[in-house]
């Protein structure tokens, strides 16, 4: 009897499969958001969901998979956004560039949005942009073209509001956004004529943090 081949076939079929279920849940998650389920994706894909089950342990794990990716080309942008010379066009432009980014990708908006513990790597992205748009923003304040009271977490307040902005109107008017995005950067602007002082602290990054994790928890029920 001759040799027994090697089962190459089978791993090249298996890393198909993987692809093929990576590429259905970029598609689904954009579409759906993260409420899609496993179910959706394997349907997406032509496949049964236990073909999902056996490449990914569960929902976390591929939705981990396909995000960090789209969350580490959200950084690289706006890494990218620090080389240009125009220290205004450079902030505005990364927050546009992540704005358009939301309005094609549900799945990509509502991670931009929570806080996710369970993923180290994804939290140490975050972490990364952050430092990238307080150095955007001081750059822009350094030029005199952003307001003197504006901090980071003004922005990352501008990330909130156009993301429920483009929840809303989406089904209706999908490039509304663009409209309010502008009406809000125009407010921040530090040139021309003089701007009515922010009411209240701003608050903070850390704070930000805080309320993306206090809307997560369940709300307790009224008491009669």
């Amino acid at each position: 009897m001759g040799e027994v081949p090697p089962r190459r076939p089978l791993r090249a079929d298996a890393e198909r499969n993987r692809l093929l279920l990576l590429q259905a849940a970029r598609e689904v998650f954009a579409e759906r958001g993260l409420e899609a389920t496993l179910d959706d994706v394997a349907r997406h894909a032509g496949v049964g969901v236990g073909t999902v089950y056996r490449r990914f342990a569960n929902k976390e794990e591929l939705m981990d998979a396909v995000l960090r990716q789209k969350f580490a080309d959200i950084v690289s942008a706006a890494n990218q956004s620090r080389t240009q010379g125009d220290a205004w066009d450079a902030l505005t432009g990364f927050f546009e560039y992540a704005c358009e980014r939301m309005s094609m990708d549900r799945g990509l908006m509502q991670m931009l949005n929570r806080v996710d513990d369970h993923c180290g790597q994804v939290e140490q992205q975050r972490g990364h942009l952050e430092e990238v748009i307080e150095d955007l923003v001081r750059r822009a304040q350094h030029s005199g073209a952003l307001r003197p009271d504006a901090v980071a977490g003004d922005f990352i307040g501008v990330i909130f509001m156009v993301s429920a902005v483009i929840e809303f109107t989406g089904s209706v008017a999908p490039g509304a956004w663009q409209r309010y995005l502008a009406l809000l950067l125009d407010g921040l602007r530090g040139d021309g004529p003089p701007r009515n002082p922010l009411p209240l602290p701003a608050p903070t990054i850390d704070d930000l943090h805080e309320a993306r994790r206090t809307s997560r928890a369940p709300k307790r029920p009224r008491k009669p």
